[in-house]
């Protein structure tokens, strides 16, 4: 979990997406309330880079969801597809962005089922 997390390419579960996103928001709510108790240009400008780095890490993280259901990463501008990337479950096996996270499906997996049926003859 949380491998390249500013990277955009792969696919993440819906665990990950749901534990980011809860970071984010537990992150902006605590750099907003930081500025407010404070007048120095030093703590804005530092909440100001945490804030593009934590957007940065949403945004990647959502195309990374977008993808485990198959889909490109600009679906997560469509308005509540939030809700569908924290609840819908993953792409069944491997689609174009790569394996399914969860093992699933996978050509990998379906090879060691194979070659435990053919050691089993």
């Amino acid at each position: 979990m949380f491998k390249n997390i500013f990277s955009y390419k792969g696919r993440i579960r819906r665990l990950e997406y749901g534990l980011t996103y809860l970071g984010y928001i537990l992150l902006t709510n605590s750099s907003n309330y930081l500025s407010d108790f404070s007048d120095s240009v030093f703590i804005d400008i530092i909440n100001l880079a945490v804030l593009v780095l934590i957007i940065w890490i949403i945004i990647v993280q959502g195309a990374k969801r977008c993808h485990d259901r198959g889909n490109s990463g600009w679906y997560q501008i469509i308005p509540f597809y939030i809700f569908w990337m924290l609840f819908a479950d993953s792409d069944h096996g491997p689609n174009e962005y790569g394996d399914n996270p969860k093992g699933i499906g996978n050509h990998s997996e379906l090879e060691e089922i194979g070659k435990e049926v053919t050691n089993y003859d």
